[in-house]
């Protein structure tokens, strides 16, 4: 993930935000940072969710839009969904996922996730 792409990110969250905003509670703030940082396909969820801030999709477009296998978007996807982060609208092949009214109200979560994943992967690892 690029500085470029942290900014983006940050700039599409900050739009979504609207004023007066509640803050989220303890643990849905947990299950978002959980879903985001503490996983190994985190930044990946991530990446989706960034791409469904700007329109809906289907799972073969995010994959050729991600250059990633269409099983794993699938994968991914399910995990989103089973957490209430995205809806599904349809079956099967053309379903089409957008955000969900439980993540788009609680958003600013993302903001935070964002800078710890950041930091996460740019941590030096030192062996003594």
């Amino acid at each position: 993930m690029t500085d470029a792409q942290i900014l983006e990110f940050k700039e599409m969250i900050k739009s979504n935000t609207k004023p007066g905003q509640r803050k989220p509670d303890k643990h849905t703030r947990k299950l978002l940072l959980y879903l985001f940082t503490s996983t190994r396909g985190g930044l990946t969820r991530l990446k989706i969710i960034m791409m469904l801030l700007e329109k809906p999709y289907n799972t073969h477009q995010m994959a050729l839009a991600l250059d990633l296998d269409y099983k794993s978007i699938q994968h991914h996807m399910r995990v989103l969904e089973k957490n209430n982060m995205v809806s599904k609208v349809g079956q099967k092949y053309g379903a089409i996922f957008h955000l969900s009214i439980f993540l788009e109200s609680n958003i600013i979560v993302l903001d935070e996730a964002i800078d710890k994943l950041y930091r996460k992967m740019n941590r030096t690892k030192v062996y003594m």
